[in-house]
């Protein structure tokens, strides 16, 4: 039973002298019993929810606190969390210290308000080191989860997965008779993904068969392509990047040189969806459209100079007529090669605002292959313009709605086409 908090100490009342007297104080006693009584569920009925007392009681709550903590003392905070959770909570089994751990780091990271200074799980981690070097062993499929099913997206041409038959739609039911329905998609892709040479035994339900049925596919190195390009009607050359990772530069060299060898009247550089990537990438790609010297961009340090990057070397496209497709998931890398050709006038824009990230990150890799991101950098375009929170507004702005998409119609690009054309 939970008693309600007292309201004060009432006086017993004086002994009566008459009958009449001791009538008058028992009423009294009763009215101010009945008073204290009402007055203590009231409060009881302001209370949110019921506590312990604090174990160390303090006459002056303010007493010992203070604005800031010392290192010592966040450390020893931390250490004395930990300690009264695994001692005290209801539930000791349901404790992950791992979990634990992984979520303080995270917190200490998100109280700096930066969004793109973040501390990394380790499978996260490994999946996006292997995008930035541009490989990985696996089967060379790309998943996701789609009411509750892990479904294959997509296969990577000459992969694994291509050869082995597997479609896109297939649900993957079963990862070696482990059950992947509820799981995550890197949950799943932690199943699917081994070393290479090393089979995997899928259970696919597929629509258009009527029953379940296995396949197992050899794991294998897939190599990822940052780049797709090919010759457009109207002999204008069209290049795809997805991602400025260590192969970029090499892969756009490659697709430049192959495509000016069939003279083209006009090039696209498409950017649409590129979230971006190193910085270096980004200003070796650029330099393959502007003229030597040329600035790309500056960068800010934390107690630092402001550093020049510029083009040391003309690359393979500095005259075609060229056009850069942009829309908001174009950011960092992809805008400042996108910035740079626009504050050179060296070709349109076209598209809608891009995301607007303005700043540089560096990766520490931490311990059991966890990684931490930490901005250390701004970068302004040559303009002098930084773009956090901005973006870039395209020289010429067309949408590209849902409509479009399921109509299979590209706007923009037809856009580009014509610029480049007419």
């Amino acid at each position: 039973m939970i008693n309600p908090p007292q309201v004060g100490p009432i006086p017993p009342p004086s002994r009566p002298k008459t009958q009449t007297g001791m009538v008058v104080g028992l009423l009294l006693l009763s009215l101010m019993c009945f008073i204290a009584g009402m007055l203590a569920m009231y409060l009881v009925s302001q209370v949110p929810e019921l506590r312990t007392p604090p174990r160390l009681a303090q006459t002056n709550p303010t007493a010992k606190a203070t604005a800031t903590l010392t290192s010592q003392q966040g450390e020893q905070l931390l250490m004395d969390i930990t300690r009264i959770l695994k001692d005290e909570y209801i539930d000791p089994e349901s404790i992950d210290t791992t979990r634990m751990y992984y979520g303080a780091a995270a917190g200490l990271v998100s109280s700096l308000g930066d969004i793109h200074t973040m501390f990394v799980e380790p499978i996260a981690a490994g999946y996006e080191a292997e995008r930035m070097e541009g490989s990985f062993e696996g089967i060379g499929a790309t998943v996701e989860v789609r009411d509750g099913d892990l479904t294959i997206v997509r296969t990577i041409p000459g992969s694994p997965a291509l050869r082995a038959g597997l479609q896109p739609g297939d649900v993957i039911e079963l990862v070696d008779g482990t059950p992947t329905k509820g799981l995550t998609v890197t949950e799943g892709v932690t199943l699917i993904r081994g070393p290479r040479g090393t089979s995997v035994k899928l259970t696919i339900r597929r629509e258009s068969t009527a029953e379940k049925f296995d396949v197992t596919v050899t794991r294998d190195r897939i190599e990822l392509p940052a780049v797709t390009y090919k010759m457009l009607d109207g002999k204008v050359a069209y290049i795809q990047l997805t991602v400025f990772n260590a192969v970029a530069t090499k892969q756009v060299r490659a697709a430049i040189k192959e495509l000016l060898a069939q003279e083209p009247v006009g090039m696209i550089l498409d950017l649409r969806g590129n979230p971006g990537g190193y910085l270096q990438t980004a200003v070796e790609i650029a330099s393959q459209f502007l003229p030597r010297n040329t600035l790309v961009l500056t960068e800010v340090k934390r107690d630092a100079d402001p550093r020049e990057f510029r083009v040391r070397q003309a690359g393979e496209a500095t005259t075609i007529e060229l056009a850069v497709l942009v829309d908001g998931g174009s950011a960092s890398a992809s805008e400042i090669v996108a910035g740079a050709i626009q504050d050179a006038g060296r070709g349109m824009i076209i598209g809608t605002k891009t995301y607007g990230k303005g700043s540089v990150q560096a990766t520490h890799d931490m311990i059991n292959g966890s990684s931490l991101r930490v901005t250390i950098a701004k970068w302004n375009r040559p303009s002098g313009a930084n773009l956090d929170g901005n973006g870039i507004d395209p020289d010429l702005i067309v949408e590209f709605t849902q409509e479009d998409a399921e109509a299979e119609r590209d706007p923009q690009l037809d856009a580009a086409i014509k610029v480049l054309t007419e």
